[in-house]
């Protein structure tokens, strides 16, 4: 039976460790000059993008490379999902083609529909709603940090986005606690909140950062207007005043509290240059863990490695 990572909600807490144990492992290898290019020999992995990209497609393609696979790149123009074609129909037909799907989209609903549809494993690059690879590249840069998870508060600073929404999935499925300053009207997804607490995690939304980031262990912050949301930018950044990660803010925090961002970043914005360049910021070994951690991914799913 074929596996997806649609959203960490769906993994189990074993399951999720298994990627970060193989993502430390193929990592550590790596920088050892051990190859793994025999892991996914032969594997065609497409690449499915609504949305521009840098980290998402360099990681994947850099990684099936790595895995001994063939990233295959597919832009906005070449498929258009759900207009020139259905996207169950998009699915069917790759599904002949090449043994995994990554996609890269607006909707959630597509990614759901695009694993529905698919025979072959489907892995959500990004979406509206969700976005489960930066999220374990976060805890695996977190646990490579602090060496543990469990009992770890991790605050978030801004809107309650897609990347809030996986850190809080990833949150309830490890232990950590989590904590999110925003705006009224900006909080994380009811639902996904909801469920998380049902597994006993421990998720506060407030509204003042100074409360969120009081000691905590890792303070986390992601633009304030994402791709689609263009149109809302000015609006955003005069909703959001106050909630710009600085070392002041930081000053809140422990001593050794990380600071995260998952890029890109505005910097005078949501961050300050003097924040994310601190001892502090992790930012730039987030962005490299991308790789390490979807490289596991790609192996579990693709390859069937345990």
């Amino acid at each position: 039976m074929k596996r997806d990572l649609v959203s960490l909600g769906d993994w189990s807490t074993q399951e999720i460790w298994e990627v970060l144990e193989l993502a430390a492992h193929l990592k550590r290898e790596h920088r050892a000059g051990v190859r793994h290019d025999h892991i996914l020999r032969g594997k065609t992995l497409a690449m499915v993008f609504q949305k521009p990209s840098l980290r998402t497609r360099v990681s994947f393609e850099v990684g099936m490379w790595q895995l001994g696979g063939y990233a295959l790149y597919l832009g906005p123009e070449d498929i258009k999902l759900g207009q020139r074609e259905t996207v169950e129909d998009v699915a069917l037909n790759l599904s002949r083609y090449v043994d995994g799907i990554m996609a890269r989209v607006f909707g959630h609903e597509v990614v759901e529909e695009l694993a529905r549809f698919a025979t072959v494993p489907v892995i959500n690059g990004l979406s509206d709603l969700l976005h489960p690879c930066q999220a374990l590249a976060d805890v695996l840069t977190i646990w490579e940090k602090k060496r543990r998870l469990s009992g770890l508060t991790l605050a978030f600073i801004g809107d309650g986005n897609n990347v809030a929404n996986s850190l809080i999935e990833a949150s309830a499925k490890l232990g950590m606690h989590f904590r999110i300053a925003c705006p009224e009207g900006h909080e994380p997804n009811a639902r996904i909140v909801a469920e998380a607490r049902a597994l006993g995690a421990e998720i506060a939304i407030l509204r003042d950062p100074k409360e969120a980031a009081k000691d905590a262990d890792v303070l986390y912050t992601d633009v304030w207007t994402s791709m689609g949301q263009e149109a809302q930018a000015e609006l955003r950044r005069k909703k959001f005043q106050g909630y710009t990660v600085s070392l002041e803010l930081l000053s809140f925090a422990k001593p050794d509290c990380l600071v995260m961002h998952c890029l890109p970043a505005h910097y005078g914005e949501e961050i300050t240059y003097e924040a994310a360049r601190s001892r502090n910021s992790v930012i730039f070994d987030q962005a490299e863990n991308r790789l390490h951690a979807q490289k596991a991914v790609l192996a579990l799913l693709l390859g069937g490695r345990s």
